[in-house]
């Protein structure tokens, strides 16, 4: 069995740069509840988007369990706009609503879909059995998880914490189960029972 805890970033304080956005105050608390959750998971392998604000939500872990984070691009959030668009919240309803639509310069649900699976393929052959917590953002990885079920969709996005954490259990290729362990470190079944293949 190959578990993967997909972590969304804690809190983050606004700026126009993506890459090096730190965490705010209450994100940093944040961070800290999700090591505290993840120290008892048996986590063998962490990977973060190269993005500050998801590695700062990890790397608590690093002296618990002894291991460096390794940088995959591929997790980063996905790429709505080339510019500041207006009204984000129509934008990205709108990128959802159509999956191969993309505003100026950015990925359109497809692409960036496509984008987030090869990493995960490639982290599901490298780390075949092991527990691997992984620093993301909201929108890749739901894109990521509706690739494998299709309920995980927009309103579910919508609905997620700032962090949230979502373990998807493995056999093989084969996500067997989902379930929600940032809730106070409770976990809580989300309709399990999945067949999707890789």
């Amino acid at each position: 069995m190959t578990n993967l805890y997909f972590v969304r970033h804690a809190h983050s304080t606004y700026s126009a740069d993506e890459l090096n956005r730190p965490l705010s105050e209450r994100g940093q608390e944040d961070a800290s509840k999700v090591t505290n959750i993840l120290k008892n998971e048996s986590i063998n392998v962490l990977i973060s988007s190269p993005y500050k604000r998801a590695i700062q939500t990890i790397e608590g872990l690093t002296g618990i369990v002894g291991i460096d984070i390794v940088i995959e691009e591929d997790f980063k959030e996905r790429l709505l706009s080339e510019k500041p668009l207006n009204d984000f919240d129509s934008a990205i309803a709108k990128v959802w609503e159509d999956y191969s639509f993309s505003w100026e310069g950015g990925e359109s649900n497809v692409v960036a879909q496509n984008r987030g699976v090869r990493a995960l393929e490639r982290v599901l052959e490298r780390h075949e059995g092991k527990n691997i917590a992984i620093g993301t953002h909201g929108n890749i990885m739901v894109l990521i998880m509706n690739y494998l079920d299709k309920k995980f969709d927009f309103t579910f996005w919508k609905q997620l914490d700032m962090p949230d954490i979502y373990k998807l259990s493995f056999d093989n290729r084969r996500l067997i189960e989902v379930k929600r362990i940032w809730d106070k470190g409770q976990e809580k079944p989300d309709n399990t029972s999945h067949v999707t293949s890789l």
